[in-house]
């Protein structure tokens, strides 16, 4: 029997938009697929088949149409793409067969109609592509090999399949014993893994992706380079400074010339979504996977596993409660050696946590326990990546310091009044996160309602980010722990300006934590990452003269809800129920991660 090399499909496709060299770089749908089996063992041919395929669109380019001889009229009664290729495994494997052969080798003039074409178009339309697809020899790399001297190819057409035809016969009849070494293969999955910080990593080979959804896992993203070969561990999946995803992703590619095809994917779609695939170095993709940790690394030491990242477990959680929490439907891999909390470098933990799963019927379980209740908090969870547990522990274990950044300048105000109370346990607080960025002291006044009596004097607090803008948060001192809760109550998730806001109880010392790094929500307070100085304002600022010009957009500030703030030089006492609010002052007092602007109700 011949061997597997001297029976040969030679595989050509078209697609509606560019064809050549920019094969598959808009996106276009294959419109056309032809093969010819060439059995070099006779020298014979066998015959050209050509099927035209249904696109879902039917518009083609002008370029298409002068490349292929198509038109729409030609293809709207075609057969979809599963079909042909249906057409496809019968004919040839009818026609091998014929010859007394078992297998065959797919030649191609280029990779792109497998790689870029062929591969993506199938994962997007979840067809099951035929084993042939995913092992093909590139027809240019084997001739420049045999004539390294010879120019470059010509563009991909049909007439250069049936000169590449050509060339085979010519060549195998000089060279009978020719046999291919360039195999190219297509990974049939993406395989996770882990990196470490010292493994050398090529700068052409990473690229960086932007704009994904957030719930977007390592394999979605495999599954959107589809055809192109990831490095174990590939996908590095980037956090933003609260600890989740921020919609973009280090990969790196098993070379530069597939890294070099992914970025020929610049702005397709994932879902309804464009994503944007830019050049990226090996130092930014080690930052984010790479690890030093052994605890890390044997975890993620076992294969094939399915990772699940469990946000916002109690700090008293054992390994048995969480195994509990899952149930026996979603049995965790080797029990408790398949948990992996994440603490802080003192040994605190902080509330998150890695799972191991052997298959994703446990993980579809587990994913249903999302927001279930583990003692008195609810808990998250969601799919997570090696790369992810990389990064998280990087963070929590980097024991970041008080900034060391040059102070902001304090802004004179004009009222000599304590900033920040004294911090206390007393829940008299309430924190108010998602506020509109456009949101002002009249938009909060109006969504509380009928509690705004029960401020406190000088007891409204907008929080700024480091470059001075809105944070999207607040935090409300209220006359008594039981007006705290009231309002917690009843205003949790209610909307302002189309956004729903959040409200949490919370206590003067739960307020300066968060304002140090820390986290809160309904299940209570998570620390900063290491223990760091108590932050405590001075109890008072002198009176500073203040400039005109300083007060020109913040203190004559009218809240148009509410009655007229009074004149700065007013002293005089009001009434306990009128709802006269001092202008918001410019004061800033500045710590690791967070402005402060106060705003002092009358």
């Amino acid at each position: 029997m011949a061997s597997h090399s001297d029976t040969l499909v030679v595989f050509f496709g078209a697609t509606a938009g560019a064809n050549g060299g920019k094969l598959g770089s808009d996106e276009r749908e294959i419109i056309l697929l032809v093969w010819q089996i060439v059995d070099l063992h006779e020298k014979k041919v066998g015959k050209l088949h050509s099927y035209y395929v249904k696109p879902d669109s039917l518009e083609l380019t002008d370029q298409c149409k002068e490349e292929t001889g198509l038109t729409v009229e030609d293809i709207i009664k075609a057969e979809p793409l599963d079909k042909v290729l249906q057409q496809f495994q019968q004919s040839v494997s009818s026609e091998v067969k014929s010859l007394g052969r078992s297998s065959f080798t797919l030649l191609v003039n280029s990779p792109l109609v497998i790689r870029q074409v062929l591969h993506p178009e199938a994962s997007k339309k979840n067809l099951v592509l035929p084993e042939c697809f995913f092992s093909f020899v590139d027809l240019r790399k084997e001739f420049h090999k045999c004539c390294p001297n010879a120019g470059p190819a010509q563009k991909q057409t049909l007439v250069s399949m049936l000169e590449c035809i050509l060339f085979l016969l010519a060549h195998f009849v000089c060279f009978p014993g020719h046999k291919f070494a360039c195999v190219e293969t297509v990974n049939y999955k993406f395989d996770s893994g882990a990196c470490c910080k010292t493994e050398p990593v090529d700068s052409e080979t990473v690229i960086r992706a932007r704009g994904l959804p957030w719930q977007s896992s390592d394999q979605d993203i495999a599954r959107f380079f589809k055809g192109l070969n990831i490095a174990k561990g590939g996908v590095a999946l980037c956090l933003n400074a609260q600890g989740r995803r921020n919609g973009e992703a280090l990969v790196r590619f098993i070379d530069s010339e597939h890294r070099d095809l992914a970025l020929e994917r610049h702005k397709h779609h994932m879902g309804c979504r464009y994503i944007e695939v830019y050049k990226a170095t090996g130092e930014e993709f080690l930052k984010i996977a790479g690890g030093t940790s052994n605890e890390v690394a044997q975890f993620l030491s076992k294969e094939n596993q399915v990772i699940i990242r469990m946000r916002g477990l109690p700090f008293t959680a054992t390994s048995q409660e969480v195994l509990s929490f899952l149930g026996p439907e979603s049995p965790v891999t080797d029990g408790a050696e398949g948990l992996l909390f994440v603490k802080y470098p003192d040994g605190r933990p902080t509330g998150d946590a890695f799972v191991l799963f052997s298959c994703e019927e446990y993980v579809q379980n587990a994913l249903k326990k999302h927001k279930q209740i583990l003692g008195k908090r609810y808990i998250e969870l969601f799919r997570s990546t090696a790369a992810e547990v990389q990064q998280v522990l990087n963070r929590y274990m980097s024991t970041p310091l008080i900034s060391t950044l040059p102070a902001s300048p304090i802004v004179p105000v004009l009222a000599s009044q304590p900033f920040l109370p004294a911090a206390t346990s007393t829940r008299d607080c309430v924190r108010l996160r998602g506020l509109p960025y456009t949101a002002g002291i009249e938009d909060i006044l109006e969504f509380m309602g009928e509690h705004t009596v029960d401020i406190k004097p000088h007891g409204v607090h907008m929080v700024l980010n480091q470059q001075g803008r809105p944070s999207g948060d607040a935090f409300i001192q209220m006359k008594s722990a039981d007006r705290a809760f009231m309002v917690a109550q009843k205003c949790h998730k209610k909307t302002m300006k189309d956004r729903y806001v959040e409200v949490f109880q919370c206590s003067t010392e739960e307020m300066s934590i968060v304002l140090m790094g820390g986290t809160l929500n309904r299940s209570g307070l998570s620390p900063p990452p290491c223990k760091l100085p108590c932050l405590s304002p001075p109890t008072a600022y002198a009176a500073f003269p203040t400039s005109p010009a300083m007060l020109s957009e913040a203190a004559f500030y009218q809240p148009p809800l509410l009655a007229a703030p009074r004149h700065p030089q007013t002293t005089v006492a009001s009434p306990a129920h009128t709802l006269a609010y001092y202008p918001p002052q410019p004061h800033l007092y500045m710590n690791m991660n967070m402005n402060y602007t106060a705003y002092y109700p009358r």
